[in-house]
């Protein structure tokens, strides 16, 4: 396993978050500095970018989304990694609530203690992003955590 250094993204990784999201088959048309500030990245020491996830917050709930780890870097953890690393933030900036919508890692969320939530009932500031909104089909399986 090579060596990663988990950290805040700053705009000049947007582009490879963006070919990351892409390649992976998620939803990346909003993913700017300016909408999304809250990225992190998990990057080798080359800089390359390897993983990402992303915290929107709204009051005392927030979505987690965008979570993303490479082909190359599954399996040792680094999903984990970074849906802890939000987790932290978002406890240090007050959220109680983490939110999210999934097509295929319900399994892998539900052992990270989220549980399944009506999407319909989810508070209306998460129902308003554009994941909930536009990016994500009415399909998407939603979850949700208490911190």
């Amino acid at each position: 396993m090579n060596a990663h250094v988990i950290r805040s993204a700053c705009s000049d990784d947007y582009p490879a978050i963006r070919t990351l999201l892409e390649s992976e088959g998620l939803p990346n048309a909003d993913v700017t500095i300016e909408q999304i500030p809250r990225f992190y990245v998990a990057s080798f020491a080359n800089g390359s970018v390897m993983g990402c996830v992303a915290i929107e917050q709204y009051g005392t709930d927030a979505l987690l989304r965008s979570l993303a780890v490479a082909d190359r870097a599954r399996r040792d953890g680094l999903g984990r990694t970074l849906v802890a690393t939000v987790e932290q933030d978002a406890t240090d900036s007050g959220v109680r609530r983490l939110f999210l919508l999934t097509t295929t890692a319900v399994e892998f969320f539900a052992a990270m203690g989220y549980q399944n939530f009506e999407r319909t009932v989810a508070p209306s500031r998460i129902q308003s992003t554009s994941q909930f909104a536009s990016l994500c089909p009415a399909s998407a399986t939603c979850m949700a955590k208490t911190l």
